[in-house]
């Protein structure tokens, strides 16, 4: 059937832009909200020397399940701050706390709505489906539009992804209470308020908690997507380890969130009837805890009110509250940004980690409302032909002298597919060429189509990379990419050749780390992605023995941080002075 396609993407695209221009006020609102919550959680766990909050959450766990748990939780939490990750669990408690208590407040409400409304239950059992069925990196997305880069769209794309067990739980808990006791109450004359608080509540609240417990375990499993926009915590360590393939820091990291969950799981299923209860009344406890943390937390509003407000000042730093918007944290111009901060003395910046998405969508964000934005930026690539931008001068020379892109092939390969590799080896094209496919794919196009486009429109170019080379009969060349707009468009042209020229073409996503260690360990048979002498440099001293380097098929690349041309600064030094 020759039905043209529904453009369903670009209207989601055009609902999102119209949300997030006309509701802005709403969303800045909610951000500063949310990021105002969860810094006080993180002052208030960070509080004085990590000892004082592993001993208070040690008899915490102890009263609440018994003391073989507590000896547990003083030990394990002892090994992660050992392991230098105490830090990042604050941050990730934090986060998962902040979470949970949206959850809560949104999730309770809904359930007790659906629960004495059928019609309501209705409506929302489809949507929590999609919501629990939808991929959570779908949320990252608008997350970031809405509400910028940073660990508040990581808080509420959990929000969305754990919210509903606690709204389902809530209405099978409430449903469930036998209804010869609501006839009961009904017959006292119990109003419906009564009737709830009294009644229903507490004899749902076992079912409730169980769903609170779930959303609490959900939150904390998307603590790695949200370090892909920017939160801090372990799933950021967790995530730095899979691009850097960092096995032993990946398991530390993992380990770690592996005894928050445990943790927060025994204590959330035992608050209601904690272990020792009959010892000491959870009124007291619970009690004391609850002062401990509003004190506290009541302390950091208030200094935190009295700090200066310094974001309108005409000082660089203060506009960006001193923070870089970068990528993932394998590549190598975060090495470069690194140093380059060293470099410059910027000592009391903050280089943000994400990914390539999330920096662009925090940039476009900005630009439209002609804010502030330093980002990590690089050449070839499609944000320099939509939006005005800028280098930043760099007279100590911390980013270098431009690099150039190298195609890389598995040894082997040129056995296996002589004419693939002619093809791989003869492959090169200019910048202008890469920003052709890359502005079309940024447009709405597939890559593929993209590809193929521009293929028809440069037939003598494509000619001399084929020149000579032999044909091939459905063997097998399996391409790797890191997913960098620059990288898929490269990929997907000499894809694109290499399948015209008779071969099975296959094309796989995969992180920094994981594209070297394909190329080496014959899993994969080449790239076209390696960004040298800086951006991929470490990798590809680790696997240079294991791999050939087929040289450059682009050069006049260039790495920097990038400004918006509004923005009347023009070197990394203005950014140091007050």
């Amino acid at each position: 059937m020759n039905i043209p396609k529904i453009p369903l993407g670009s209207w989601i695209d055009t609902l999102v832009d119209w949300i997030t221009v006309t509701f802005d006020p709403i969303f800045s609102a909610i951000s500063n909200f949310i990021q105002g919550v969860l810094d006080v959680f993180i002052q208030v766990l960070g509080a004085g020397p990590s000892f004082i909050l592993i001993l208070l959450l040690t008899i915490l766990v102890t009263y609440t399940c018994r003391w073989p748990l507590g000896l547990f939780t003083l030990v394990s939490l002892w090994l992660i701050d050992n392991l230098g990750y105490w830090d990042a669990t604050v941050d990730t408690l934090a986060l998962v706390l902040s979470a949970g208590i949206i959850t809560i407040l949104i999730g309770i409400p809904i359930g007790i709505w659906a629960a004495q409304n059928d019609t309501v239950k209705k409506i929302v059992t489809p949507i929590l489906d999609f919501m629990q069925t939808m991929p959570a990196f779908v949320y990252l997305i608008p997350s970031i539009l809405f509400f910028g880069i940073g660990v508040v769209p990581g808080i509420i794309a959990s929000v969305i992804f754990a919210v509903a067990p606690t709204i389902r739980l809530t209405n099978l808990g409430i449903r469930e209470v036998p209804k010869d006791l609501i006839e009961a109450s009904e017959a006292f004359g119990s109003t419906a308020g009564q009737k709830l608080y009294k009644v229903q509540l507490p004899l749902a609240m076992p079912t409730i908690l169980a769903g609170v417990n779930q959303s609490i375990m959900l939150s904390l499993s998307m603590v790695v997507i949200a370090s892909l926009v920017g939160a801090p915590g372990l799933g950021a360590e967790v995530y730095r380890a899979v691009s850097q393939i960092k096995v032993g820091t990946g398991f530390e990291a993992g380990l770690s969130i592996v005894i928050i969950a445990v943790i927060l799981d025994r204590v959330s299923q035992n608050l209601r009837n904690p272990a020792y209860e009959k010892i000491l009344k959870k009124k007291v406890v619970y009690g004391v805890y609850a002062a401990l943390v509003i004190i506290t937390a009541i302390y950091f509003v208030v200094v935190n009110a009295a700090a200066p407000d310094k974001s309108s000042s005409g000082n660089a730093g203060d506009q960006v509250n001193h923070q870089i918007i970068g990528i993932d944290p394998g590549a190598g111009i975060m090495k470069s940004t690194k140093k380059a901060m060293k470099d410059y003395g910027l000592n009391d910046w903050n280089l943000v980690e994400g990914s390539s998405a999330a920096m662009t969508a925090q940039l476009k964000k900005a630009y439209e409302k002609k804010e502030p934005i330093i980002v990590t930026g690089w050449t070839p690539h499609w944000m320099f032909q939509k939006y005005k931008l800028k280098y930043l001068s760099d007279p100590k020379g911390s980013y270098g002298k431009g690099e150039s892109i190298h195609t890389i092939i598995r040894k082997g390969l040129k056995a296996d597919a002589p004419g693939a590799v002619s093809t791989l080896d003869k492959f090169y094209w200019k910048p202008s060429d890469m920003e052709e496919v890359m502005a079309d794919v940024q447009k709405g196009t597939e890559p593929e189509e993209a590809a193929a486009k521009w293929i028809s429109s440069h037939g003598d170019q494509v000619k001399k990379w084929t020149a000579g080379a032999q044909k091939g009969n459905g063997q097998k060349i399996s391409l790797v990419y890191v997913a960098w707009e620059s990288e898929v468009a490269s990929t997907n042209v000499i894809g694109k050749v290499l399948k015209d020229q008779g071969y099975d073409v296959s094309l796989k996503q995969v992180e920094i780390g994981p594209m070297f260690a394909g190329i080496a360990n014959k899993s994969a048979d080449a790239m076209v992605a390696a960004w040298l002498p800086t951006t991929t440099a470490d990798y590809y001293k680790e696997y240079k023995s294991n791999i050939i380097d087929l040289g450059p098929n682009l050069k006049g690349t260039k790495l920097g941080l990038t400004v918006p041309q509004y923005m009347k600064i023009n070197s990394i030094e203005d950014l140091k002075k007050k």
